[in-house]
């Protein structure tokens, strides 16, 4: 016989009742929570400012740095749809924020040659050791996987920027 109160309830069917209240609240919350947004990352582009028009790669190279990128990595984000979803809409702008404050490729020509170097540095050894891309964009973004070829001449080209620039 399962544990009852003075009155013949079972504490079962309390803890039913009080799971079905919490599920209805968090229900309304993440309701709620869709009515409240961060801004996008979807600036006005000033081209004179941006790496691939300032760098002006060989085509493939400027694709693959475009897909790979710039959707953390400058002013301007292709959202996919499932960013309309709070609380993924907060992590995404988290981590946009958060890749801008690294590397603003929309943003190159602000800064000085020195740090556009290390910029340069920094890009080449997170490519190399394929942290960049990070895993969890990959697997929503198959255009960003770059093979080890594509890899390999996009690195190169960096290098050659970054020896221009020496």
């Amino acid at each position: 016989m399962p544990f009852q109160t003075g009155n013949g309830i079972t504490y079962k069917s309390i803890f039913k009742t009080m799971l079905k209240k919490i599920l209805l609240g968090l229900l309304v919350i993440f309701i709620i929570a869709q009515f409240f947004r961060p801004e996008k990352n979807q600036h006005l582009r000033d081209l004179n400012e941006d790496f691939l028009r300032v760098m002006d790669p060989p085509l493939a190279i400027g694709r693959d740095i475009k897909a790979a990128c710039y959707d953390c990595h400058s002013n301007y984000t292709n959202y996919p749809w499932y960013s309309n979803i709070n609380p993924i809409s907060y992590w995404m702008a988290d981590h946009i924020k958060h890749g801008k404050g690294n590397l603003n490729f929309s943003e190159w020509t602000k800064y000085d040659t020195e740090t556009q170097i290390h910029k340069l540095e920094e890009f080449v050894e997170e490519a190399k050791g394929r942290h960049m891309p990070i895993k969890g964009y990959l697997i929503t973004h198959k255009e960003a996987r770059l093979n080890n070829e594509q890899l390999a001449k996009m690195i190169a080209w960096v290098e050659t920027v970054k020896k221009s620039l020496q």
